[in-house]
Formats: structure tokens, sequence, C-alpha cells
């Protein structure tokens, strides 16, 4: 449950291994620490916020982590969420927010839900991040052209109302500055792959702004003095009724945290060629969401990103990863004050790039191919994200998912009657299969698919359908791979009326665990063992046995 890699790798950690990891950990330092800035001012906190999760709160993903390269900070899918807590409950909101969900990934880790939660529907995915994007892009669009005013509405259509009508005030040195950044992390790989293209816009923005006197906002002027030191909260003023208040984006910063690390950890097992464990995953992000806030942190998550360039750069245990956050925290001790020089419109030009590299469009495309169920999951997670938040998009769409998931899994089962013949146990996984005649009196029941609250109610459907007399019949359970509580329910009510109309039930070919389940629950106590047979042949022979004895029953009573 708990299998941090850190604790093992250690056992072997060799000289190569550090040398490795030192390397991959300076490089990813240089990627995180543009992004961390850029990702708190996003979200609504100080820059000082950003740079003290992406310390805190790395280095005790890596620490604990159940993956050997998973680099953990603030993270781009995590802003819109974040911005609006600390817009309606300031910056004592996110740290309880962010606690909450740290304490809700440890539950989900402890209950082993990291492999559950990793098959997460890909429409729901790629609705979340591409609707995500569109919500990031648009709240740079201010700072990218430099339009001054504190007045720009909350909901994205308003923004945009805003910004075309203001159209007129954009600032052309800011408006130069953010495509200047752009246009070097786009080019800047073609040139040298090493360092960050984020990192060589910031510097060269900064020089440009300094030297040729250009009068753009900046950090500074912004936010004033940036604090650096680790300070705890004033959590003086919070009740159980505010807390209440934020469960509900506690939950969706604890879901999205949740897809975001896992589908990291699996994307770098399939390069590295290394298993995560995704529940201790789950957990190493719990206590880092839990610790983070109170030293003035906000919520932490896996990014793949971050992530991939640590495996590119040579990364090999999370060594790497704490040594990134060594190197993070040096900048914020010695140099975090020279932060404040950065121009706004390089932060937004950065953040840009990180809503296209987020926006999953052609995916997005793709699926728009698939079937209509797909498209519907697809389009709905995307538009509530956009139009309406996260906090409804989230769970709506996981609902969603659900039932046509349980749509689909109704379409491919059922019950089929048989009552001349029926084929073997093999027939399913061979070509080689005899079919076994079924004797009068007799009627085989083929349940195909779970048995659960989806199909229960076929039983009866087929029972009015039917009209011929029957003596014996047979459940066979051979493609039945679990049994839910109303299938118990319903099976159990089946046994009753054919026993009211002297009819015998025979179990045939019981999975273990379903077996497992109808003894739990009493239903195999309504049968005698000699009726719950191994497969559909003996279930027959049993059949005609049962049909023999009443038949012999019936003259002797009639004698």
């Amino acid at each position: 449950m708990f299998h941090p890699v850190l604790f093992k790798t250690i056992r072997d950690y060799s000289g190569k291994l550090f040398f490795s990891d030192l390397a991959a950990g300076v490089i990813v330092a240089i990627v995180a620490l543009p992004l961390a800035i850029a990702f708190a001012i996003a979200s609504g906190v100080s820059p000082a916020t950003g740079l003290i999760t992406a310390v805190l709160g790395g280095f005790m993903i890596s620490f604990f982590s159940g993956s050997r390269v998973q680099i953990g900070g603030p993270s781009g899918a995590l802003i819109v969420v974040i911005f609006g807590v600390a817009s309606q409950y300031g910056f004592e909101g996110v740290v309880i927010a962010s606690v909450l969900a740290g304490i809700m990934l440890v539950i989900l880790g402890l209950l082993k839900a990291g492999s559950v939660i990793q098959f997460m529907p890909y429409p729901i995915v790629v609705g979340f991040t591409s609707g995500i994007a569109i919500t990031i892009f648009t709240s740079q669009i201010q700072e990218l052209l430099g339009i001054p005013g504190n007045d720009v509405p909350a909901e994205i259509v308003g923004k945009w109302s805003f910004y075309l009508s203001h159209l007129h005030k954009t600032d052309l040195p800011a408006l130069g500055i953010g495509m200047l950044t752009i246009l070097i992390i786009v080019l800047w790989p073609r040139v040298f792959k090493k360092i960050p293209g984020s990192l060589i816009a910031i510097i060269v923005s900064v020089l440009l702004v300094y030297f040729l006197n250009i009068e753009v906002e900046t950090i500074g002027s912004k936010f004033g003095e940036i604090d650096t030191s680790f300070h705890r909260p004033d959590l003086a003023g919070i009740d159980f009724g505010l807390i209440r208040e934020l469960l509900v984006p506690a939950f969706t910063i604890a879901m999205l945290i949740s897809i975001e690390s896992l589908f990291s950890a699996i994307v770098a097992d399939g390069v590295t060629g290394y298993r995560h464990h995704s529940n201790t995953e789950l957990i190493s992000h719990g206590l880092a969401n839990i610790v983070t806030p109170f030293f003035g942190g906000m919520a932490a998550s896996g990014a793949l990103a971050k992530t991939m360039t640590n495996v590119r750069n040579g990364g090999k245990t999370p060594m790497a990863g704490v040594i990134h956050a060594l190197v993070l925290l040096l900048f914020l001790l010695f140099l975090g004050n020279l932060t404040k020089i950065i121009p706004l419109a390089s932060l937004a030009g950065i953040l840009v790039v990180v809503a296209y590299n987020m926006s999953e469009w052609r995916s997005f495309k793709s699926i728009l191919k698939n079937p209509k169920s797909d498209i519907a999951v697809l389009l709905t997670t995307f538009f509530l994200t956009v139009f309406v938040g996260l906090n409804i998009a989230l769970p709506f769409g996981v609902i969603l998912a659900l039932l046509l998931f349980v749509k689909r899994v109704v379409e491919t089962s059922g019950v089929e009657v048989f009552a001349r013949e029926v084929e073997d146990e093999k027939s399913h996984v061979s070509e080689k299969f005899e079919t076994i005649e079924i004797p009068g009196g007799i009627q085989v029941f083929q349940i195909k698919g779970p048995f659960f609250f989806g199909i229960t109610n076929k039983f009866e459907e087929i029972e009015k359908e039917m009209h011929e007399k029957t003596k014996v019949r047979i459940l066979r359970f051979n493609r039945v791979p679990f049994i839910d509580s109303t299938g118990l329910k319903n099976l159990r009510s089946f046994i009753d009326r054919c026993h009211r109309k002297d009819i015998f039930v025979i179990f045939s070919a019981v999975e273990p665990k379903v077996l497992d389940s109808l003894k739990k629950d009493g239903i195999t106590e309504l049968l005698t063992w000699e009726n719950i047979c191994p497969d559909i042949e003996t279930a027959v022979l049993r059949g005609k046995e049962l049909i023999h004895f009443m038949e012999l029953e019936q003259k002797i009573n009639k004698d």
C-alpha cells in the first residue's frame, strides 16, 4: 500500500546514479523555476507561494513517491480551481482546500483507489484538460496585451467581451515582450535542448526591459517586495462552516491531482520500463499537500512536462526530484527577490504555451470520430469546465461516464434461454466444441456478463414470455464475472418463484468469486449442494435425475 521508491533505491545507490540524478535535478529545477512563478500568479497567489510549493511540495512528492522519476510542484491543471478559491476565500481558503485535498488523497491511497483512478475514461481527461487550457489561455490575455484594469469579469464570456471592448488600450511593448517570449520558447529547442526556452525567454525579456528602459508591468510593480521566507498562514478565524464550503473545490483538487500525477507516472513508466506504485503515489501527494500549505505553499501535483524533462536528462531515482527541490530552495533563499524584475507579459507568454500544450487538440479532434457516447462525455466535460467550472464539470463528467459505462455493459450482457440444445463449456474458447441435448422439461438460462442491477429485471421479462411448462431450470454462470447486491436480491426472488411453482433450480459452472457471494448471502442454502454443478453437462444429468425422481414420486402417489 505504501512503498516509497526512494527507500528501496537508496540501498544500492552509487556515485554514478548520484551524478546522473544531480544533472537531471538541476535541469528540472531550471525548467520548474519560471513555471512555479507563472502558475502561482495565474492562481491568484504570490510568486513566493509558487516557489515554496515547488520546494516543499516537490521535495515531499519525490521523497515519498511511488515512481522513480515523478517531479512535483505547482501545476497548470490546478490553476483554475485555486484561482476560484483564492478569489472567493483568500489565501486562507487556498490553504484549507489544499490540506483537505491532501487528506482525501491519503484516504484514496489507503483505500487502494490508485488502480481505479488511473483508468479514468480518456474522453473525461481530454475534456478537462482542454477546458482548463482554454480557461488558462483566456486568463492570460489581459497581461499579454497589457490592458490595464482590475474590473475584468470572472466568467469566460465576460472576459472576452472585456478584452474586445478594450483592445484600443493594448500596450504594444507588453504585447511585444509576450510574443517574443512565445517565439523564443517555440524556437529555442532547435538551438539547444538542455536549457529550457522559458528560462531563456525570461532572461531576454528582463534584459530588454532593463537596458532599453521599457515600461511594462513586472512582478515587483504588482506584488511589491517578494517575501521568500517560509511562514505559517493565519488560520485563527477559520470555522467549520468555511471548511464545509471548501469540500467541493478540495475534492476537485484531489481528483485533478490524482488524474494528472498517475497519468504522468504511467507515461514515465512507458519510457523508463519501470512500474510505479499508484497507491503510494496518491499517499505521497496527500502528505505533500497536507504539509506544504502550512508553510506558505499551495496544492502540488506531479506534472508530465517536468517528469519527462527529468527522464530525458538522465534522472534515475527519486533523488533527482529531491535535488531539484534543493536547487529551487537555494534560489528562493538567496535570489528570490530577483523575480520582481520579471515582466508579467513574459509570464503570460509562458502560460499561453503551457495552455497550448495542455489543450490536447489532436486528441480532442480524434475523439470526435469515436462513438456518440464518447463524444457526449468529451463535450459535456469540456463545456462545463469552460463555462460553468471544474467543481461542477468533474463530478458531472464522472457520473455521465459511469452511466454510459453501465449502458454499454447492459448492452453486452443478458440472459438467453435454451430448451433444445446448448454448447459445452469450451465453446467460447475453442473452435472444437460439442452441443449437449437438453431433455424435455429442462430449460437452461445462459447469463452473459456481470449479474448486476442493469440486467436483473430480464429474468422476469423472460418468464412472462415463456409459456412452455418446465420442471427444472438451470442457471449457467460460466460467463458471469461478478454479482452485486441487486443481482443477489433478484436471484433469490427468482428461486422463490420457481419453488412456488414446484420447479427445481440448478446452478452450473459458478465462478469462485460469484459462489462466495452466493454463500455469504445465504442463497446456496436455498439449494442442495447436489444442485450446484461444476459444468453444464453435470447440470443436465442432475436435471434428468430430478425429473426422474419427480415422475417416480408422482407415480407412487397416484398408485
